[in-house]
């Protein structure tokens, strides 16, 4: 009885969900922004002869499952709903945490492109060298393995096998070595390190070749380099006492740290490796005098998609001589219904997407209406993905994919979606505020202060409070930290 109880446990345990085609297709689509999915769009009318450009004929004797009046089609159990097979696990952290935006992110400063890429501007540097074609190889190798942030995340004994594996070029680990000291002489400053203390020191040791006698740059480097966990974990007392620095000097030298830059590759606002497009936004919503506020899709580029004629006729025709086809006949036929099911699969899933991204984004506009109306910021309401997903009925992960890399134009500017999710602070009358809207407060009372004498962390609370914020000492220093705002002594 018990061995019974076991195999139908393990049995149990060892059931896991499929996704059909349509159902990763579905996934798929509603994951791209608009320039991705015209691209997508025109791929596969290139693709499947059965799809065409054009207004879907409707008729009374369509097999096709009728709309409803939300424009989601009745009967589509495969895919209609997200929620069955979508999951959590990609879900980006800015959606679950407080701090949602990139870092340096302003939403009416929307980035476009330089025509030449990061990768580019680094190749332009590494061909002003004077390498061995070795060398030049190596390095070349290094620039395309950097990640987002000009850091080099893999190991020089990984980069060799890929390398020997990939390229067929055999390198030693010196010779890596010497290629990447090459690399992390470009501009900007801390390119190829392989760690964040490695990136302080190269931009620390790239100002003193042109300052070498300023003690503060030595100072600088031995706190880097002999005392990086202590800086790390904001132990500046034995900072002090373990290099026997004067205290002025030391908060001198740690302001200056402050000041170097850890994400390298980001400073041209272009991943490495990657050509930004110009933003298209995905949706775009025009708030009138009257309070009212219209939403539509940014279909400008996408064209109508329908089921070819010439396809449809000839599968009539096969269908009234069934009796007498051969076997070459049948296997015309057989390819015909699969480009169509596939061409109305595609269509279908193009309409789920549509359907899913109004309903996501009416739901932020009736959660964020007073933005929406004033463009005041401070107006923002505190949002996560639970709340849109309670709202419309799906899954959190729809939306995280939802709002992942789309963005909306107002009245106000354009901004990505995730700038309308933010975490909010509650009062210990229960009342919920705006993270955003207190650090923007918090902001105003610093720019404010009389610099000869800054506000301490318990004054800013004090102040806060009489704003009607009561938030304690620890989270001002919290929100002041999130801002990039040093300690009132390093204010003056």
């Amino acid at each position: 009885m018990a061995q019974g109880s076991r195999q139908i446990q393990s049995q149990a345990q060892q059931q896991i969900q499929t996704l059909s085609p349509q159902q990763i297709l579905v996934v798929k689509l509603l994951e791209l922004p608009a320039v991705e999915l015209e691209d997508r769009v025109h791929a596969e009318l290139l693709e499947n002869p059965a799809l065409e450009e054009g207004k879907e004929e409707s008729t009374s004797d369509e097999t096709t499952p009728a709309e409803t009046s939300e424009g989601e089609t009745e009967g589509d159990t495969d895919y209609d709903s997200l929620s069955d097979y979508l999951t959590e696990d990609d879900i980006p952290d800015y959606k679950l945490q407080e701090n949602n935006r990139s870092k340096g992110e302003q939403a009416e400063e929307i980035p476009f492109s330089d025509a030449t890429s990061f990768y580019e501007i680094l190749r332009e540097q590494l061909g002003e060298r004077n390498l061995t074609e070795h060398q030049r190889e190596l390095a070349e190798y290094l620039i395309g393995s950097l990640d987002d942030d000009g850091l080099l995340r893999k190991s020089l004994e990984s980069i060799g096998d890929e390398l020997a594996i990939y390229a067929g070029i055999n390198a030693t680990e010196e010779e890596l070595e010497e290629a990447l000291r090459i690399v992390q002489d470009f501009d900007p400053p801390g390119l190829g390190a392989r760690s964040l203390q490695e990136c302080l020191l190269i931009q620390i040791r790239r100002k003193k070749q042109s300052h070498c006698t300023d003690p503060l740059l030595e100072t600088e480097e031995e706190i880097i380099s002999e005392c990086y966990e202590e800086f790390t974990r904001k132990h500046w007392e034995k900072i002090i006492k373990k290099l026997g620095l004067d205290e002025e000097h030391f908060y001198k030298a740690l302001e200056e740290i402050t000041k170097l830059n850890p994400r390298p590759g980001a400073s041209l606002g272009e991943a490495i490796g990657r050509n930004l497009q110009q933003i298209v936004p995905d949706f775009i919503v025009d708030t009138y005098d009257d309070g009212t506020i219209n939403i539509s899709l940014n279909n400008r580029n996408l064209p109508e998609l329908r089921m070819s004629r010439d396809f449809t006729e000839m599968v009539e025709e096969h269908t009234k001589n069934k009796a007498n086809q051969s076997k070459e006949s049948k296997e015309a036929m057989m390819f015909l219904k699969q480009k169509m099911d596939a061409a109305q699969g595609f269509i279908d899933a193009v309409k789920q997407r549509q359907n899913t991204l109004m309903t996501t984004m009416q739901a932020i506009i009736d959660l964020q209406r007073p933005f929406f109306l004033e463009g005041d910021e401070s107006l923002l309401r505190p949002m996560i993905l639970k709340d849109v997903a309670e709202r419309t009925g799906l899954d959190i992960s729809t939306i995280s994919r939802v709002s992942n890399s789309k963005y909306v134009q107002t009245n106000y500017g354009i901004y990505p979606l995730k700038f309308f999710f933010s975490d909010g602070y509650t009062t210990e009358d229960g009342e919920e505020m705006s993270v955003r809207e207190i650090r923007k407060i918090l902001k105003e009372c610093i720019d404010s202060e009389d610099k000869k004498k800054p506000l301490t962390d318990d004054e800013l609370a004090e102040i806060l409070k009489e704003k009607g914020y009561p938030i304690a000492r620890r989270t001002v220093a919290k929100y002041r930290q999130q801002l990039n705002i040093p300690v009132a002594r390093l204010r003056k």
